[in-house]
């Protein structure tokens, strides 16, 4: 990594973050999706000072509204005296990597106005609907005293799975009026859901929705996570309608996990997740295509002299007396 000038060590950052500096904050989340070494023991001194935000997942088929819902989220939970954080996960740009920004202005403009900090992020290329180094900046923003703190995740049906290992409290939000009683389902992400709202709760085709929802629950398509009933809302974001409902939803559900010890884990399996997916990013990274050892153990696969399960306990240091 190349210092710029005037550039100061991660850990002389971390009683900025603590102390709520936004730019201190900026610098932090930038040098996590960096993957700066140098990052890592302040990184880790943010992850002890986090675990107190309540983070809420939003989530849903592409077009359905999560980015103005969130803006509207921003400007009504900021006058009520929270301090809001946001970490928007957008694909990556196939050109230079970079998030596409789409419907971001109006988020933007929301956060301006309520002092909330967002912060958009790509997903350079990483399956599941967050990018790497989301759960990072959810602990700065979190070790930074914001809360809630809600996830707007990129939205890519089947591939819409990390989320629930990630927020305490998942909102999955389904546009009215696509001509499929059964489009949640076959997006893959009706299941997930703590909280299903229906959008633009303004048009006529919102009621039916919600009612189809409701039936595919009742009949339970939905493979629940807890003793928790998902409850159906249909929000406008536009407008503001009904969005006190579905804050009362998301303060529902909230005590609840605290009262029936199931936030307990859940952290547990958020804890789980995080370090098998650093695992195998060290892993990638240790072995990256054209590292000699990854090279010699392809080859020995491509002629068929090994498997890949051996070539990759050769790589992993265990292949040593496993099978003698």
């Amino acid at each position: 990594m190349t210092k710029r000038a005037g550039y100061r060590p991660s850990l002389e950052l971390v009683p900025e973050v603590l102390s709520g500096s936004r730019a201190a904050i900026a610098r932090m989340i930038s040098r996590a999706e960096g993957g700066y070494a140098e990052a890592a023991e302040a990184l880790a001194a943010l992850y002890r000072n986090a675990g107190k935000a309540h983070i809420i997942g939003i989530t849903g088929v592409p077009g359905a509204g999560k980015s103005t819902l969130v803006a509207t989220l921003i400007k009504s939970l900021s006058l009520e005296g929270h301090k809001v954080g946001v970490v928007a996960v957008d694909p990556s740009s196939p050109f230079s990597g970079g998030a596409i920004l789409g419907d971001r202005i109006r988020m933007n403009e929301a956060a301006q106005a309520s002092q909330a900090f967002v912060r958009s992020m790509a997903t350079r290329g990483h399956l599941g609907g967050l990018a790497p180094a989301t759960l990072q900046a959810v602990d700065i923003l979190d070790a930074a005293q914001y809360s809630p703190i809600i996830i707007e995740s990129v939205g890519v049906g089947q591939d819409e799975v990390e989320i629930v290992k990630a927020a305490h409290t998942v909102v999955v939000l389904s546009p009215p009026g696509l001509g499929d009683d059964i489009q949640a389902i076959k997006a893959g992400i009706l299941e997930i859901a703590d909280i299903h709202v229906v959008s633009k709760s303004d048009k006529p085709e919102a009621a039916a929705a919600v009612a189809a929802l409701k039936g595919m629950l009742k009949l339970g398509a939905s493979g629940s996570r807890s003793e928790w009933s998902p409850p159906v809302l249909s929000v406008s974001a536009v407008s503001g309608e009904h969005l006190d409902n579905l804050k009362a939803a998301i303060r529902r559900h909230w005590t609840h996990l605290k009262a029936t010890g199931e936030l307990a884990v859940r952290q547990r399996e958020f804890c789980r997740t995080r370090i098998l997916n650093m695992a195998r990013h060290l892993f990638q990274e240790q072995f990256q295509e054209g590292a000699e050892d990854f090279e010699r153990q392809l080859e020995a696969v491509v002629r068929r002299e090994v498997d890949p399960m051996a070539a990759a306990n050769v790589l992993l240091g265990w292949n040593k007396g496993r099978h003698e």
